[in-house]
């Protein structure tokens, strides 16, 4: 077979715009390969080649013998090419939904520091156990590659599960656990099988956007309903068909969901028929005492946990999981296939590896130190620098804080997000976290996430952050 190069290909074109113009005509012989040869200065096994790939895309026919032919119905002599109207797509109504969601906030770099929830320190990445097991898994190749189980490498589900049980004190089988491409992932499947189209479901407000938006775009009616330092208001709940909450670590105020109010909510949901998703999203930082146990350990028949390691290895793996309730397992599982057959064999394995080994422990402990310096470093230089200019929320545990502007109304954080990134300095305020339909703060408030920061340029944050305030003032 041979390789078509610049030449053949500009013959291919050439072939095709006459044949689209009208210069040549359905039935039209096209000249011998030995003349068209010779008229573009190319060898004949370039425009037998050029010929067969026209034949193989039924621009010619051709029968033993004779010249190509051009195929009937590509052209008609003196038809004008009618002009291009804008193309009409029918979308779903999932499709509507979805682009009716605010769009994400634009990536950008700051010249200073950006101070946005989410990120990691590349440097904290072991990268060194990470490419042993990688090596491991990949040199112990398997006689076929195959796709592998919808839910799970069961290497990795049985690692999560004495993990699982020795981290978080959550009691499970590997057969009640899914992996998916995140937790994002996780809470789709959940809106996507737990939801119809206009069924009402409950959420902290504020409260994780993208939870929202998961489940507003499966049909789900939002049913906003408060938060204070012990978390969710479960007093006087609505019904619902489920819930989403961050129990151990509310995001993004920091409240710890109390004990009288845990067992109001699992109460709540068993009188209700309705599943509580629970995402512990940072639930290994917690930096006064040990971590808070999940919720899934008081009712594991309610409660659907979503477990990630976005927040301990890194967000770019895409891979998290779900311990689900019995009887759930087999069609998440299939929701799974459908979606994208499985998460990353690859992954997956060196994962298990990592958990198997204990170096994903010992790198928990070592990044939770790290980031609890971190914390200190910010809160040092939030009380130096800003004083009592500002009231920190959320210090106790996970990877952020939220920080309230005393004085300053709500109305004015766009204002100061723009004077921070003109000193280049990345701020993102807390308002967008509030559900579209309820009562917003009153005053201005930005959550400050400093897991990718090192300490010197958290502590040149502060300052500019600081001296933006006083502009203010």
């Amino acid at each position: 077979m041979v390789q078509l190069e610049g030449v053949g290909r500009r013959i291919i074109a050439a072939i095709k715009e006459q044949i689209h113009s009208g210069a040549y005509q359905p039935g039209d012989r096209l000249p011998s390969t030995r003349a068209f040869a010779a008229e573009w200065g190319a060898s004949r096994t370039t425009v037998t080649a050029a010929y067969g790939q026209l034949i193989a895309e039924g621009y010619l026919v051709t029968r033993a013998g004779a010249r190509p032919v051009v195929a009937h119905g590509l052209s008609v002599r003196g038809t004008s090419t009618p002009a291009p109207v804008a193309a009409v797509h029918r979308l779903s109504g999932f499709a509507r939904r979805l682009l009716d969601l605010p769009p994400p906030a634009p990536l950008r770099s700051f010249k200073v520091a950006d101070l946005r929830y989410g990120d990691l320190a590349g440097a904290d990445f072991p990268v060194q156990p990470w490419r042993r097991a990688l090596t491991r898994v990949t040199l112990s190749r398997r006689e076929r590659l195959r796709y592998g189980d919808p839910q799970g490498a069961l290497d990795l589900r049985a690692a999560l599960q004495g993990y699982l049980w020795r981290a978080r004190g959550i009691l499970c089988s590997p057969e009640d656990i899914v992996i998916v491409n995140g937790s994002q992932q996780g809470l789709d499947l959940c809106a996507r099988l737990l939801l119809d189209p206009g069924d009402p479901f409950l959420m902290e407000n504020p409260g994780y956007t993208l939870a929202r938006h998961a489940f507003v775009a499966a049909g789900g009616r939002a049913v906003p309903i408060p938060v204070d330092a012990d978390g969710l208001c479960t007093d006087a709940m609505p019904p619902g068909r489920l819930v989403y909450v961050t129990p151990s670590h509310q995001f993004p105020l920091g409240g710890v969901l109390s004990a009288t109010r845990r067992r109001a909510l699992l109460a709540w949901a068993v009188a209700s028929g309705a599943h509580v998703v629970e995402d512990d999203y940072d639930g290994e930082y917690r930096h006064d005492i040990a971590p808070i146990p999940p919720l899934q350990t008081l009712g594991p028949q309610s409660v659907i946990y979503v477990g990630t390691v976005s927040k301990t290895l890194s967000p770019t793996l895409r891979l998290g999981y779900l311990v689900l309730p019995a009887g759930l397992a087999r069609v998440f599982a299939e929701a799974k296939r459908v979606t994208d057959r499985h998460a990353p064999l690859l992954e997956q394995e060196a994962l298990a590896d990592l958990l198997a080994s204990g170096a994903y422990e010992r790198h928990v402990r070592s990044i939770r130190r790290k980031n609890a310096e971190r914390r200190g470093v910010l809160l040092q230089a939030l009380s130096a620098r800003c004083g009592a200019s500002v009231s920190v929320e959320g210090a106790d545990t996970g990877l952020h804080v939220v920080v309230w502007i005393n004085g300053v109304a709500a109305d004015r954080e766009i204002e100061i997000v723009e004077a921070a990134r003109s000193a280049g300095l990345g701020l993102h305020p807390v308002s967008p976290l509030y559900d579209p339909e309820a009562p917003k703060p009153e005053t201005a408030g930005f959550i400050l996430g400093y897991a990718a920061l090192d300490s010197d340029t958290l502590r040149r944050g502060v300052a500019l952050l600081a001296s933006v305030l006083a502009g203010l003032r």
